[in-house]
């Protein structure tokens, strides 16, 4: 794979000053454009053996062009902040937005490829960390991100020379350090894991581009026109790339769905609500501040439902279990300007709780497969590939140690109508009722096909969503808190079985 790094690829710096003002005359006028039309970001990743330049070429972009619209992110070691979320949660919050260019100095690659090195990852495990990194740069893609990923190479002797030629001059000697040579005696096994890692993740939308080392005045030039290439070809596209990533919509031919079997008729009289919220609040308080829970796990906690199905009464009863100051509540309304430069699932990473707190989603992720798909507010390729990037995305937080527990509130079409008249005539309920809430009554067929589906291909072993009759308020409130408590309660059991062995 790294053979034709290995040629010795060199200009002299007589064509290398030749072409640097036009190169950099051409990029300032592409970043330019790419920030007046917003309509992507460029994602630059920069990644490679020691000594090969990797620090020289960024800093060579930011002097040939604005360095105002450019953001370098570097990762070290993840901070107890970031260890106490998902992996990829310090990345998406780093990303740029549209008509911006970020590189990243060490990526989402880093860590899986030193884990490796190292011994503290298998080859399995590695390639699970993989597989995600894929479908992330896959929904990078289709948000209409261009992403460049550069890897720079250096032979075993190269890396060497390169080393000690930087030691020797005062102004670079402090790059070099102990760590430098301990790695340059991992080379062999470098190679060896970057090699398995590029090929890999070398994919259609975000392929590698290995780059050789040696002369600086070739690798930075070359880096330059590549850059300069992508963008210029990226504003001239017309439209988004799209990369498949799901299945067609398959309708059941005798109407039978998730939502038509439900008994919208079970209800909880007063006396037997009262003393099982009391019983379930109870517990659910008792389970949040467990030293299992505190110590190790969070709580994502999604509310979606039929509108005025009741989910904003469940969440004051969950919430009057837990102290205010473990848990936020996010209400999730259309997406603001910062938002809307970003893809699609940035706004909710970057509200994910972090151990031992909750997050209560009211309205949540799950809009882009529902009120997006019902009222066309995004395409149909945008929408049928949320479903797998939503479980990507659960997944994540599943394996970081969350709890995810999904509610979805149903009535019945008589039902909402007596509430949206009880809300109208109500003058302290008149602020919950719009006309967008009629409007969405004229779509009910439409929204009951979008929930199905949502059920179907979200509904996950790690993730799996809780279908909630809301007819009867009473009946509805009991069973979120009781599935609260029983989910909490087995993931902690689970918790201690896995200690004990």
């Amino acid at each position: 794979m790294f053979e034709s790094a290995e040629l010795g690829h060199k200009i002299d710096k007589e064509t290398f000053k030749r072409e640097v003002p036009k190169l950099r005359a051409e990029l300032l006028d592409v970043q330019y454009d790419v920030l007046q039309k917003k309509e992507f970001p460029v994602v630059i990743l920069i990644s490679g053996v020691d000594g090969s330049g990797k620090g020289e070429t960024i800093n060579l972009l930011y002097s040939w062009m604005d360095p105002r619209h450019i953001s370098t992110l570097a990762f070290a070691e993840p901070s107890d902040e970031e260890r106490s979320r998902p992996y990829m949660w310090r990345y998406w919050r780093a990303l740029p937005p549209r008509g911006k260019v970020g590189i990243f100095a060490g990526s989402w690659y880093s860590q899986p490829i030193t884990d490796r090195i190292t011994g503290q990852m298998r080859r399995s495990e590695m390639d699970e960390q993989l597989d995600d990194i894929n479908r992330f740069e896959a929904m990078l893609v289709n948000e209409g991100a261009l992403v460049l990923k550069f890897w720079f190479h250096l032979s075993k002797d190269g890396q060497k020379q390169r080393l000690k030629a930087l030691e020797k001059d005062p102004r670079t000697a402090w790059r070099v350090t102990k760590a430098s040579y301990d790695r340059l005696k991992t080379y062999d096994k470098l190679q060896e894991v970057a090699g398995h890692v590029l090929r890999v993740t070398n994919t259609a939308h975000a392929p590698w581009i290995i780059v050789e080392g040696t002369d600086d005045e070739y690798r930075s030039l070359t880096v330059g026109r590549i850059v300069l290439d992508a963008m210029q070809r990226r504003l001239q596209q017309e439209g988004r790339q799209q990369v498949p990533v799901a299945p067609p919509i398959v309708h059941a031919i005798d109407q039978k769905n998730v939502l038509s079997e439900l008994d919208l008729t079970q209800s909880l009289g007063k006396k037997d609500y009262e003393r099982d919220l009391a019983k379930y609040q109870s517990r659910l308080s008792e389970l949040v501040r467990d030293p299992r829970f505190v110590g190790k796990r969070s709580l994502v906690i999604v509310f979606e439902g039929s509108d005025a199905a009741g989910k904003g009464g469940s969440i004051r009863r969950v919430g009057g279990a837990m102290d205010a100051r473990q848990y936020q509540i996010i209400p999730i309304a259309a997406p603001t300007e910062e938002e809307r430069v970003q893809p699609y699932l940035w706004r909710f990473w970057r509200h994910l709780p972090r151990t031992g707190r909750a997050a209560i989603f009211d309205r949540s992720w799950y809009g882009r497969v529902l009120v997006e798909r019902v009222e066309g507010f995004c395409s149909e390729a945008d929408w049928l590939r949320a479903y797998a990037e939503i479980n990507d995305f659960e997944h994540q937080m599943v394996d970081a140690g969350a709890i995810v527990v999904k509610f979805w509130l149903q009535i019945s079409a008589d039902e909402q109508l007596r509430r949206f008249k009880e809300r109208q005539d109500t003058e302290f309920k008149r602020f919950k009722i719009t006309d967008e809430d009629w409007r969405n009554r004229e779509k009910w067929d439409d929204y009951v096909s979008a929930v199905c589906d949502m059920v179907d291909r979200t509904s996950t072993g790690l993730a799996p969503w809780t279908l909630v009759e809301a007819n009867d308020k009473n009946f509805a409130r009991v069973k979120v808190l009781k599935t609260l408590c029983q989910r909490l309660e087995n993931a902690l059991k689970d918790d201690g079985k896995h200690n004990e062995q």
